[in-house]
């Protein structure tokens, strides 16, 4: 099978490359393992200032809501940290403190929103809280199970009786002026977090709740199913197992769904992401980039690649791929021509293109107009 383009990764930055290559004409097809780091997604495009017309359009036209309000945002453990660009249904604020009394919502046995942690931090910018819990089983049946209770099952219940739990928190409360629920609503229709607010008589914010991100994997089906109306091929599942590369040029690769059948293409885009999604990998030797064996800038010291303090950067997360100003790699000093590398897999070594989801997304567009000429 040929292609224009061939992606390894279905991520963020894999899925906005595809998109514009798309959108240029070009034929493309990502394989995706599955999970990527939109799964623990904050909901905050973090690096990016205000968005170009091009990010704008990319969102529009997945039918991602986001906002650009510089200020603050409501982290899990009630804790603050800047940022600009959002989605919808995450608040920003001028300052810390949001409001004066603050209602904190949760659900019984489930373990992964703080609520207590989430009202110390509050606390301490000077809100009075209160905690109250809702009994997920009382509002949609069946009850799931203790292992069941998780970000994403409970969001697919509640996507149905959304409406209840707002009858729920109206009954609970009193005399707060701001109401902190779960990140847990809107997985299938990103409305649902809108039309809450619209229901609760007072200020209305989603707080993060620990992996898998409702609103990541929300984003991650907008994305693919854009990518896809444009013609995009998304082989979900499949992994790359294997590249051909000679005389500098990747001529195909190799997926553990297609067995001998290669993928060829023009040109190649690593979008593997970093240590968690196996795009890069270690021993106690060295850090690797484990498909291509590409060139990587790292310290070699194994004793610089972290932090004794948990909380601190951790160094070994700006190591990455070494790449040129045009996002070119080299194995053994030698550059590949036809291979582009985006995202998190480059660390910290293209400070002028940001971090985090505004990484992605800059490498991405950067590469996609790389590849097809256009300014």
């Amino acid at each position: 099978m040929r292609y224009d383009t061939v992606i390894v990764g279905g991520g963020l930055a894999g899925l906005t490359a595809g998109i514009s290559l798309q959108k240029a004409g070009k034929s493309t097809a990502i394989v995706s393992t599955g999970q990527n780091a939109l799964y623990f997604f904050s909901g905050c495009f973090d690096s990016i200032q205000e968005p170009t017309p091009e990010i704008k359009s990319l969102f529009s036209e997945a039918g991602i809501r986001v906002h650009y309000t510089p200020g603050v945002r409501l982290m899990p453990m009630g804790t603050f940290k800047e940022s600009a660009l959002a989605l919808e249904d995450v608040s920003l604020f001028p300052t810390p403190q949001f409001g004066k009394k603050v209602l904190i919502i949760n659900f019984m046995a489930y373990h992964d929103f703080f609520s207590s942690f989430l009202a110390q931090g509050l606390e301490k910018q000077g809100m009075e809280c209160r905690i109250r819990f809702l009994n997920l089983g009382d509002l949609a049946q069946p009850e799931l199970g203790p292992n069941q209770m998780r970000a994403v099952q409970i969001a697919r219940k509640l996507d149905d009786v959304w409406e209840k739990v707002v009858q729920e928190v109206r009954v609970l409360l009193k005399d707060e002026d701001t109401v902190v629920l779960p990140q847990v609503f809107g997985l299938n229709d990103a409305s649902i977090p809108e039309r809450i607010r619209q229901g609760i008589p007072a200020r209305v914010v989603f707080a993060g709740t620990l992996p898998p991100s409702v609103p990541g994997i929300r984003t991650q089906m907008l994305l693919k199913k854009r990518y896809e109306v444009l013609g995009g091929t998304y082989l979900l599942g499949d992994r790359v197992t294997g590249a051909h590369v000679y005389e500098d040029v990747v001529q195909n690769v190799v997926t553990k769904q297609l067995d001998r059948h290669y993928l060829e293409a023009d040109h190649f885009i690593l979008a593997s992401g970093s240590f968690f999604s196996k795009g890069l990998s270690s021993n106690p030797f060295k850090i690797y980039e484990p498909l291509f064996e590409l060139d990587m800038d790292y310290d070699p010291d194994r004793n610089t690649w972290y932090d004794p303090t948990f909380a601190n950067h951790q160094p070994y997360l700006g190591f990455g791929v070494k790449t040129d100003a045009q996002l070119r790699p080299s194995r053994g000093g030698v550059p590949v021509k036809n291979l582009y590398v985006i995202g998190s897999i480059l660390g910290e070594t293209h400070p002028e293109l940001g971090s985090g989801a505004g990484l992605a997304i800059r490498s991405a567009l950067k590469a996609a107009q790389l590849i097809t000429g256009q300014p």
